[in-house]
């Protein structure tokens, strides 16, 4: 018996641990995506600042990323690529995961018609070329940052909807929506009070874990001059802007801004991950 205590006690101080590393490496990662944000928006204006004496000029303590092929600072200009690269991510991953909570809603209490369509439309968006499909609505939208938030919210939803599904349907088999139906409530009434609530949670992991798709999504969009407005310095813009110098040695006009991309994906992505594992520990080997 005494055995049982002590490896329950144990058991409870390893899991207090690891809630406190996830916690602290979540308040870590939350604060740096932060910085980059408020570090972006301060950096606006220098990063269209141009200075033609100091083109092309390699990374130096007075320019550490370099400068560009009109002088100006590309630490400035990733920093403001970055931010504006998270505000699409964000805004796209809002919309996406609005849609998959109101699909995965629709589902669960519309019958089984409506859950074969959402079902139907989820396998189709699944089926069909994923970065394809992103081209062609960018184009056909006419492009810009508009165009990109609507065309990464639009291909994003049907993963998140499945998810979602599959816990609104047992809330909805749950004793305590059988009885709200028995008391004559309607359908729409037990999705917003009783399958909405229960999914609040679902639905803020997976619309974080959606940030670094939307943020690497936008960088190939404006990459392929599909994206962002190119007088923007978003990320995808100033690496496509890149390519014509790298044969002239300047690698750091690509490299740098492809690294810094690369950090904060994977930062939004541990917040995610983190997120998931406090919310939910079995979901997470910690």
């Amino acid at each position: 018996m005494t055995d049982v205590v002590a490896d329950g006690t144990r058991s409870g101080r390893l899991m207090g641990d690891r809630r406190r590393r996830t916690l602290a490496f979540l308040a870590v990662s939350v604060t740096v995506v932060a910085g980059v944000v408020i570090a972006g928006t301060m950096a606006v204006d220098p990063a269209g600042t141009t200075h033609l004496a100091d083109r092309n000029l390699s990374p130096s303590w007075e320019h550490l990323f370099g400068t560009d092929r009109l002088g100006r600072d590309m630490l400035a200009r990733v920093l403001s690529g970055l931010r504006l690269s998270l505000v699409v991510g964000v805004s796209a991953a809002l919309i996406s995961g609005t849609v998959a909570v109101l699909m995965a809603c629709a589902a669960a209490v519309g019958g089984r018609v409506v859950d074969r369509a959402v079902t139907w439309l989820v396998d189709l968006f699944l089926a069909l070329p994923h970065l394809v499909l992103l081209i062609l609505l960018a184009f056909a939208l006419g492009g810009g940052t508009r165009a990109v938030v609507i065309a990464v919210a639009v291909t994003h939803w049907p993963s998140l909807t499945r998810v979602l599904r599959g816990h609104a349907r047992q809330v909805v088999s749950s004793d305590y929506v059988a009885i709200a139906r028995q008391l004559g409530r309607g359908r729409w009434w037990i999705a917003r009070r009783h399958v909405a609530p229960q999914l609040v949670g679902h639905f803020l992991v997976g619309t974080v874990l959606l940030f670094p798709h939307a943020i690497l999504h936008e960088a190939a969009l404006s990459f392929l001059g599909l994206g962002v407005d190119p007088a923007e310095p978003s990320i995808g813009v100033l690496l496509a802007e890149s390519m014509r110098f790298l044969s002239a040695g300047a690698w750091w006009l690509a490299v740098l801004p492809g690294l810094c991309l690369l950090v904060v994906v994977k930062l939004v992505d541990a917040i995610g991950e983190n997120t998931r594992a406090l919310l939910d520990p079995r979901s997470h080997h910690l």
